[in-house]
């Protein structure tokens, strides 16, 4: 059925839909909303049979998903920016465990400064921890993307991260299709656990592992990785079939046969990058669009394979290592380590700069660019706050 809601509110009613057992809150802009919708569906029983728990910080959120998962019952939680690094410790344990939480991160940049408006950089800071990170381009893929999400991570045993746009995507109102109860327990019937801690047969979770053993242990889970792959795609095809959407599965593909320069990106900025796209393809330009669904497992193959043929590659990304500068142009980089593509990253919406079509389409066209290209940097505030360091005269130097 039809609805105009706000993002948060359509994720919220996704989430209910897959009926979880435990709900574990605590506020943090830009996901509030989130857990605020799943509360009042609690409440109003709109979601039964449900234990919604208000925690007294975000470690304590997910450690207590942690352990209503293990106890055998589907868990549910959200977070964003410093909420997620608060809770980091939790964030690899529960890779760890194996254990199946879906978890909404309602992308923000984070500080210091204080930022509270959307970049990547809170989901680049765990993009190692061993989650499945599936990001969302609109509301109604951030909807079916939760709907997917619970039933990746319990056929994998591996815990899943929702990425969506904070404010961009998680305050929009939009028309989404919220499917019925129904066909939504087709699709994802109840969760069976592959293992639960049982007081009549107690075992041990999470203990000591020495180095005898630690090395198979972090391989199993690279190994349960890159063997979600093709669960992802799958689990993709699956709804499509049934609720007739593509919404899931590892990259959407736009205009990329035969383009001669492929944007890759994340996110909701890829509506965006898309339009420009078109813009310039009418004005006889060859231009495609790759927008990257699964970031962890990373899709490398599906991505050299649809890169391989284009002259240049330019990347879109919402974070930065300083010191280094993209982050998802480093693993195209890798991905096309055999090619002749050349390959470039642009730095855009940092802190929730705005992206216009016309920035973007000034950066497609341009012919030399720097292998790191800030995207609307104002150069006038870094002249002026900037002093080039000086040598600091020790022997050698120039």
């Amino acid at each position: 059925m039809l609805y105009q809601l706000e993002g948060s509110q359509a994720i919220a009613k996704a989430v209910a839909l897959c009926r979880p057992k435990v709900i574990c809150a605590y506020p943090i802009t830009p996901q509030t909303h989130i857990l605020e919708g799943v509360g009042e569906l609690v409440r109003n029983r709109e979601l039964s049979d449900c234990e919604f728990i208000n925690v007294e910080s975000e470690m304590a959120a997910l450690s207590v998903a942690i352990g209503a998962q293990a106890t055998g019952v589907r868990s549910y939680t959200a977070t964003s920016s410093q909420g997620l690094l608060y809770m980091i410790e939790a964030v690899y344990n529960a890779s760890g465990l194996e254990l199946p939480i879906v978890m909404t991160l309602g992308n923000r940049a984070i500080g210091s400064p204080i930022n509270i408006w959307n970049d990547h950089s809170d989901a680049m800071s765990v993009r190692d921890a061993g989650w499945i990170m599936l990001f969302a381009e609109t509301n109604q893929e951030a909807l079916d993307l939760h709907i997917q999400a619970f039933k990746i991570a319990e056929k994998v045993k591996c815990p899943v991260m929702v990425c969506v746009d904070g404010f961009i995507l998680t305050h929009a109102y939009d028309r989404v299709d919220i499917p019925p109860q129904g066909e939504v327990d087709e699709f994802l019937p109840s969760y069976v656990p592959h293992v639960s801690l049982d007081v009549d047969n107690p075992i041990a979770i999470g203990a000591m592992v020495s180095p005898e053993y630690f090395m198979e242990v972090r391989y199993l889970a690279h190994r349960r990785q890159t063997d979600s792959l093709e669960i992802i795609q799958c689990v993709g095809e699956m709804f499509q079939q049934k609720f007739g959407r593509d919404s899931g599965g590892l990259v959407r593909r736009y205009c990329v046969d035969g383009a001669e320069t492929i944007i890759v990106t994340l996110g909701s900025v890829a509506g965006t990058i898309k339009d420009a796209v078109d813009e310039l393809n009418l004005d006889g330009q060859s231009f495609g669009v790759i927008s990257i669904v699964s970031y962890r497992p990373f899709p490398a193959e599906i991505i050299m394979n649809s890169l391989k043929n284009a002259r240049k590659v330019i990347v879109v990304e919402k974070a930065l290592a300083p010191g280094v500068g993209g982050i998802l142009s480093q693993e195209i980089e890798l991905a096309l380590k055999n090619t002749k593509v050349e390959i470039v990253s642009v730095i855009a919406g940092l802190g929730g700069r705005s992206i216009t079509k016309l920035m973007l389409k000034e950066c497609f066209l341009m012919k030399d660019h720097a292998r790191t290209t800030f995207l609307g940097l104002k150069e006038d505030i870094i002249a002026r706050e900037y002093t080039p360091m000086k040598c600091c005269g020790c022997e050698g130097s120039t």
